[in-house]
């Protein structure tokens, strides 16, 4: 009787393994992404409301950039609150149903946040190529159907993946050696050949990962061509500088998730997986929001003034 509750358990929940044989190390880790994740919402909520409230930010780039933002602010949420939890109790499950919504929301965020890279490249590719039809380039609603297709194509692409993932048989295995439910973890847990699954995830990487890269470093091609027409170095160094912070935000980002996912999973080392999950899943976002404000001239002056007319309509 004991076995068959515990074979119907297994069926309807997860345990996530975490670090779960370190109990300091998860104390540790617990402080950590607390405070982690404290820090991301407060950056990304300043980054949408500032670029919310200040009309001088009402443009293509800061648009997209407001999109990023909330995108971030998903992805951690996606995880940490279950992660934080966990560390915290004996019992580290998650239920069936919080495991597909996890992996699916989890997969979804980070194709999206590929493909809105790109976007951000092409913006950039615009303003600096051709500055004199970026008004008419980048119009207003050429940004909306291109910030609609993104997300569609992200959430779209990934309940294919999560749907053939969460079919594999699993012969009773729910024990996830992961933080949370992330694809390569869970094909680990099927009892079947999954040469089948690892081709359609290679397949869906090489097109989400490697060719929006591949359109970035082109569209960083003519950006660096343009840049070193400009005679005056100060122009050089302002039109680079538009560029620093989506560079160093690409390399973050597309580094981590290569490594992660243009691996097949049988090769696939699961102390290496998690700690690669942890950056590019949790640190990455969170450090998106401190780059562009703390490179982002317009970002910090317009803070100030959003800053300054809220505590200063308290004063009065």
């Amino acid at each position: 009787m004991e076995e068959e509750r515990g074979n119907a358990s297994s069926e309807w929940e997860f345990i996530l393994l975490g670090v779960s044989d370190q109990p300091r190390l998860e104390m540790l880790l617990f402080v950590v992404f607390f405070v982690l994740y404290i820090m991301n919402l407060v950056g990304n909520v300043a980054i949408i409301v500032v670029l919310w409230l200040e009309p001088s930010l009402h443009t293509p780039m800061y648009f997209f950039l407001s999109n990023l933002s909330f995108l971030d602010l998903c992805y951690t949420t996606s995880t940490v609150p279950q992660m934080l939890v966990n560390f915290r109790s004996t019992h580290k499950s998650i239920s069936w149903a919080g495991c597909v919504a996890q992996l699916y929301v989890f997969l979804s965020l980070g194709c999206t946040e590929c493909l809105l890279l790109v976007v951000m490249a092409y913006d950039r590719y615009v303003a600096i190529c051709q500055p004199l039809r970026y008004t008419i380039v980048m119009n207003r609603r050429l940004c909306l159907q291109m910030a609609a297709t993104v997300w569609l194509s992200g959430f779209g692409n990934s309940m294919l993946q999560t749907i053939l993932t969460m079919q594999l048989p699993r012969c009773g295995r729910n024990r996830v050696d992961h933080f949370f439910c992330e694809l390569p973890a869970m094909m680990k847990l099927a009892c079947v050949d999954t040469s089948a699954n690892e081709a359609e995830a290679f397949a869906v990487s090489v097109i989400f990962l490697l060719v929006p890269l591949g359109l970035i470093l082109v569209s960083y091609g003519y950006i660096v061509t343009a840049v070193l027409r400009i005679r005056s170095a100060q122009g050089r160094l302002k039109a680079f500088n538009t560029c620093a912070s989506h560079l160093a935000v690409v390399s973050l980002f597309y580094g981590t998730a290569i490594f992660m996912y243009l691996q097949p999973p049988s090769s696939y080392s699961q102390e290496q997986g998690k700690m690669v999950s942890l950056f590019y899943g949790i640190i990455a976002p969170m450090l998106n929001s401190l780059i562009y404000t703390m490179r982002s001239k317009d970002v910090h002056g317009a803070l100030r003034r959003v800053l300054g007319r809220l505590f200063g309509s308290k004063r009065t």
